[in-house]
């Protein structure tokens, strides 16, 4: 087979019997995902000494064996860069990391580097078991570049594709602090809306009429009264662009510094400056999921970041 590609032996046991190649190799392949396997028997990479045609719907049976070449990961087309991270933890398969404000999650045009990707890509050097046949560091969410806060990165395959089916069917627990502008009424509550993009600013997510953009919803509660502002927790069921700053817009409790959604109100405006405070005050306080591989409960919490305690303390009546 050449070099860069390791071989793996796999052998149908009765406990697979009668289901799909894919579906069984899955089985006794636990560290390689179910898609990174279809992908493998698409490109021919998976053999068989029986004869016929081998496909990933394909019905195996006791005894049969597999012979499975798989390829080195690929490198990332992005570079690796020693920028400094705080971890909160770090397994074969994943790792939390407690993201500063400032910092973007992903290169894209205008942030081609120093990202967080970038600064994984180091970190993680040699660690990455490869997702899709790539080492790279799975982003399944992300926080904006002016939200701190934890964001879980999965290192393998098995591991991006359980955190992805997670954050796909809702289950993780995400619970996020921000201080916004006066006093919710009530003030707890529900925001249930559907999020897409403004027609008026495409750089802007806007709240639209049912069934145009996706479905969101966000829980609030509000955890201290300040001066003409409050300080709110907001647990989101769902995960949209900008979710939290919509949704507190939407009902009239902008975050206090948000560029997009929220216009400087009277009397904050030196409160800001003298305390030199140029983001959307959000942080993502806590996380919590199933881990992918282990199946045990795991929960992050992270404090609120220095200029957010600088703005709270500010602001107490």
């Amino acid at each position: 087979m050449g070099s860069g590609v390791s071989i793996i032996e796999a052998a149908i046991a009765e406990a697979q019997h009668g289901l799909r190649l894919d579906r069984a190799l899955a089985d006794l392949l636990p560290d390689l995902s179910r898609e990174r396997l279809k992908a493998l028997i698409g490109e021919g990479h998976v053999r068989s000494e029986q004869p016929g045609r081998i496909s990933a719907s394909m019905k195996v049976a006791a005894g049969q064996s597999f012979t499975i070449a798989l390829p080195d990961p690929t490198p990332l087309d992005t570079v690796a860069q020693d920028i400094p991270l705080v971890i909160v933890h770090e397994d074969a398969d994943l790792i939390v990391v407690d993201k500063p404000a400032g910092l973007v999650v992903h290169p894209a045009a205008g942030n081609l580097d120093g990202t967080l990707v970038n600064a994984l890509l180091h970190h993680c050097d040699g660690q990455l078991s490869g997702i899709g046949g790539v080492a790279r560091p799975g982003i399944v969410h992300r926080i904006d570049k002016d939200t701190s806060g934890l964001l879980v990165v999965a290192k393998s395959d098995r591991a991006h594709e359980g955190l992805a089916r997670q954050f796909k069917d809702h289950s993780i627990d995400r619970l996020y602090a921000a201080i916004v502008y006066g006093h919710p009424v009530p003030p707890s509550g529900v925001v249930d809306t559907w999020i897409g993009r403004s027609d008026a600013d495409r750089k802007k997510m806007a709240v639209h009429r049912e069934g145009r953009g996706k479905h969101a919803r966000s829980h609030y509660r509000m955890i201290e009264r300040l001066k003409g502002a409050a300080m709110v927790e907001c647990r989101l069921e769902t995960g949209r662009t900008h979710q939290v700053r919509v949704h507190m817009a939407h009902i009239g409790h902008p975050l206090i510094g948000d560029p997009l959604y929220g216009r400087e109100r009277k009397g904050f405006k030196s409160i800001l400056e003298t305390l030199g405070f140029k983001r959307q005050a959000l942080h993502a306080k806590t996380l919590g999921f199933i881990h992918p591989v282990t199946d045990k409960p795991l929960l992050f919490q992270s404090a609120l970041p220095v200029d957010m305690q600088e703005l709270l303390s500010e602001l107490h009546v």
